[in-house]
């Protein structure tokens, strides 16, 4: 899960799976390439659940959401293009909510519940008291993060100019009082207006009901939205809404499809994008998934479980976006109450496949990821021959790279500790032996790295030491400390780094950075 916590309890004896063990030797690297071979749809909808668990919003919002707007956007007369544009903008929303979760739980408490409560436009919402005190300044850089990585993961998506500049604008209002830039009027894409309607009728018809959110949305008219935008919602929302549950209830794959989301992409970028809401987690799907292919080559499986389970190991964290990161950055022992978030984790992953079918193999796997052999995990509690090899070795590769990982609280164990540790769980009947005995081989320590999605641009060494400290949260004084350089010259290579990856922030930084193998 990102951690391998103290409170895991476990006890039991293992089972042998008697497998014949393969020689020793480096898994395939073109095994591991960032191969496109999940539609961009597929895509598309696990980042949608993302952000949903992100924005502590049911799992449908985002579909929900891009029905609305397609209809919002027939209505008012746009063509079959900009309804297109609608729905990849309704899909990829809240894509960049990871990204900045780290910012919001500095200012609140609670970045899932708080973000639910600022949708809601509740009276209480923690979010909103912060706006008030920093005059918007806070919020303003949260939401800059936000729209400059949905714009970015559109932009590797390869779908159209308009999706990514609508993406850019998300949080823009028409009387010129949103973010990130302030537009008003026309200046804004006319797309961000539709979607953020559908968005706001489908949240407050759920808190307040139909009356309640056309009463709130018409309050908005001139302000946040255009006046014959929200008259449109007045005239047929009620027919949209009435509509909506039995269109959403059934399969949604046609309608939202479009000849953009037909194409092919990898599944890479799910991985990074869940790994950017706690800065410490940067790159760790990967290496679990890295790690999981490489001991499953070593145990004897064929290339189709192998890329099953590095495609496992890429996605189980999808879940953990529904934990606040307040949860994530507590060393030691967890109260029950934050535990109890933390095991539904793997639920969540396995719901994402349950609504992705072209992911469901992978989510099946991926969510015995905290299982053990004498079934003290989570979430099913299942045990011995319940967990075929393939949750085994992913069990144990999620647990191996916790432990070579550096935590807030902790530095990485080296690999020696790391095997030791490792082994005495499995002794004691929590993990397969046979799957922690090929994790700690040597060649091992080091597993091959995927080859890179997109073309990697010319860094100096100490540029790409700068950005591999602040790609895992390290402040500019911190990175300075670290590599024994003035805070002017970090600021120096950080601006260099920005402007040759043609972003502004550390978090599209990141992203961008993981893709081009970087990191």
């Amino acid at each position: 899960m990102g951690r391998y916590r103290s409170n895991d309890r476990y006890g039991g004896k293992p089972e042998p799976p008697h497998l014949k063990r393969a020689p020793s030797s480096s898994v395939n690297q073109s095994e591991m390439e960032e191969k496109p071979d999940i539609r961009v749809l597929d895509a598309a909808k696990a980042l949608a659940f993302i952000g949903d668990l992100s924005m502590g919003q049911p799992t449908d919002h985002s579909l929900r959401t891009a029905w609305l707007a397609a209809q919002l956007a027939t209505d008012a007369g746009f063509d079959q293009a900009q309804c297109g544009i609608a729905k990849h903008v309704s899909l990829l929303r809240w894509s960049g909510c990871t990204a900045n979760a780290a910012g919001f739980a500095e200012m609140v408490s609670d970045d899932v519940a708080d973000r639910e409560a600022l949708l809601a436009r509740r009276p209480d919402s923690a979010v909103a008291a912060a706006v008030a005190r920093d005059a918007g300044a806070g919020i303003k850089g949260l939401a800059h993060i936000h729209c400059e990585v949905s714009g970015e993961i559109a932009r590797m998506l390869m779908l159209d100019n308009e999706t990514e500049l609508a993406l850019r604008h998300i949080f823009e209002s028409f009387d010129g009082s949103g973010f990130p830039d302030h537009l008003a009027g026309d200046a804004v894409p006319p797309m961000v207006f539709a979607v953020s309607l559908a968005g706001d009728l489908e949240i407050l018809s759920r808190v307040y009901g139909l009356d309640g959110a056309l009463e709130r949305i018409a309050k908005d008219a001139r302000s946040r939205y255009p006046g014959e935008l929200v008259n449109l919602v007045s005239t047929r929302g009620r027919d949209w809404h009435g509509a909506l549950d039995h269109d959403v209830s059934s399969d949604l794959d046609d309608f939202l499809s479009t000849d953009r989301t037909q194409h092919l992409t990898s599944a890479e970028l799910i991985a990074d994008v869940i790994d950017l809401k706690l800065p410490w987690m940067t790159q760790y799907s990967r290496r679990v998934a890295t790690a999981a292919a490489a001991c499953a080559e070593r145990l004897g499986l064929d290339a189709e479980a192998r890329r099953r389970i590095y495609r496992a190991g890429l996605i189980h964290g999808m879940g953990r976006a529904s934990v606040p990161n307040a949860i994530w950055n507590t060393a030691g022992k967890l109260p029950t109450s934050a535990w109890e978030k933390v095991r539904l984790v793997p639920y969540w992953t396995l719901r994402a496949g349950r609504n992705i079918s072209a992911l469901l193999p992978e989510a099946e796997l991926a969510s015995s990821a905290y299982e053990r052999v004498d079934g003290s995990g989570y979430f099913r509690g299942l045990s011995g021959a319940s967990l075929p090899i393939e949750a085994r070795i992913l069990a144990a590769a999620a647990a191996w790279t916790a432990l070579r990982s550096p935590r807030p609280w902790r530095p990485a164990f080296s690999a020696d500790e790391a095997a030791t540790r490792l082994s005495e769980e499995a002794r004691a009947g929590r993990f397969d032996l046979d799957a922690v005995r090929a994790l700690s081989e040597p060649q091992n320590a080091n597993s091959p790295r995927p080859v890179p999605r997109l073309k990697p641009v010319s860094l100096s060494s100490r540029e790409t030491d700068v950005l591999r400290h602040i790609s895992s949260g390290s402040s500019n004084k911190e990175v300075a400390r670290l590599l024994e350089i003035s805070l002017s010259t970090v600021r120096t290579h950080v601006e260099s780094v920005f402007r040759k990856l043609e972003c502004s922030t550390r978090a599209a930084a990141t992203l961008k950075a993981s893709a081009m193998g970087l990191l």
